[in-house]
C-alpha cells in the first residue's frame, strides 16, 4: 500500500505543475503585461492538465525545465525530464504500473505571486485514481509550484506535491484491513491456545 501512495503520488509528478495556472482572473486595473501574462498561466495550466488527463507525457515535459525538480508524496525527488519520464512510464506504463487510469483537477488558492522572471503557485487538486489492484480512490492534495520566464515562454522548475498522512483514503483503508488483521490473529490465538491445552490436559486415570 505504501507503493501505491507513492507510484499514486508520483504519477501525478506529470501533470505537477498544472494547478499554477487555474488562476482567477486579475485584479481590474492590472497593467496590461501583468494580465497578459496570468492569462497563460492559465492557458498553461489547461494543458498541462488536459495532458496528464490523456496521459501525454511529451506533452506535459515540454512545458519543464530540463533540471525541473519533482518531489512526491512518498519523498522521492526525480530531477530532470528523463528521471521523470521513467517515474511516469513506472508509475502508469510500465508491467508492473500501479495507476490504470487518473483524472485530475487543480485549483489555485491565489494568483501566482511574480518576482521578475519567476513566479510561485500554490494550491489544491482532486486527483481520481484507479490503480492496478482495482483501488477506486479520490485524493485531496495540496501542491507548491515554482515558475521561470524564459524568453517568452513559462516553464515549471519545481513542484512539490503533498496529501494529509493522518486523513486520506489509503489510510483509512489501511485502518481497516489493519483492525482485519488484529481480529483474525485475535481469534487464531485464542483457538490455538484452546488446541493446546486441550492436547496437554492430563488423562484421567482409571
Amino acid at each position: 500500500m505504501t507503493r501505491t501512495l507513492g507510484g499514486v503520488v508520483a504519477v501525478l509528478l506529470s501533470l505537477l505543475a498544472a494547478p499554477v495556472w487555474a488562476q482567477e482572473a486579475a485584479p481590474g486595473g492590472a497593467p496590461a503585461d501583468m494580465e497578459a501574462t496570468h492569462n497563460a498561466l492559465r492557458a498553461l495550466k489547461q494543458e498541462m492538465e488536459d495532458a496528464l488527463n490523456t496521459q501525454d507525457v511529451d506533452r506535459l515535459l515540454k512545458h519543464l525545465t530540463p533540471d525541473v525538480v519533482f518531489t512526491t508524496m512518498n519523498n522521492d525527488v526525480r530531477v530532470g525530464k528523463d528521471a521523470i519520464r521513467a517515474y511516469y512510464d513506472e508509475m502508469m506504463r510500465g508491467p508492473n504500473r500501479v495507476v490504470e487510469k487518473l483524472n485530475a483537477k487543480f485549483e489555485v488558492d491565489d494568483l501566482t505571486h511574480l518576482y521578475g522572471n519567476t513566479g510561485v503557485a500554490w494550491g489544491s487538486s482532486k486527483d481520481h485514481y484507479v490503480l492496478t489492484d482495482g483501488t477506486d480512490i479520490v485524493i485531496d492534495s495540496r501542491w507548491t509550484c515554482t515558475l521561470v520566464r524564459q524568453g517568452d515562454q513559462w516553464l515549471i522548475a519545481a513542484f512539490h506535491y503533498s496529501t494529509n498522512v493522518f486523513d486520506n483514503p489509503l489510510l483509512a483503508k489501511l485502518k481497516y484491513y489493519g483492525a482485519i488483521f488484529i481480529s483474525v490473529a485475535t481469534l487464531a490465538a485464542l483457538l490455538a491456545g484452546f488446541v493446546i491445552g486441550r492436547t496437554r490436559r492430563p488423562k484421567a486415570k482409571a
